[in-house]
């Protein structure tokens, strides 16, 4: 499958995101995630075409249903992405840290 749109695109999205956080922890039919939002089961197929799209997501013929699951590996490229800013809020929390620590001791 060719992606035709950019994880990022596809994570902006609130409901997207709900739709991940859902299948992460099992795989899922569109009916069933369609019933966990207040829209349309079509609305929700289109996210779910996004996300497949993205290869965040695949999707698996179980009989006449089709499960839906995460596909981590996927989102380890965004994790990878976030990853130097995690990086640098570390760095200035680790930072906030000895400034709090310094005042502390300067009270005593």
């Amino acid at each position: 499958m060719e992606i035709r749109r950019d994880i990022f695109q596809a994570i902006a999205d609130p409901t997207r995101r709900a739709i991940i956080a859902l299948i992460a922890l099992q795989a899922m039919t569109p009916n069933a995630l369609a019933e966990h939002f207040n829209t349309s089961r079509q609305a929700v197929s289109k996210h779910i075409k996004i996300l497949t799209e993205c290869e965040l997501i695949k999707q698996e013929q179980q009989g006449r249903e089709i499960y839906y699951s995460l596909q981590i590996q996927k989102m380890k490229e965004i994790d990878k992405w976030l990853d130097q800013f995690r990086r640098l809020w570390e760095t200035q929390f680790n930072q906030l840290d000895k400034v709090l620590a310094t005042i502390k001791k300067q009270k005593k």
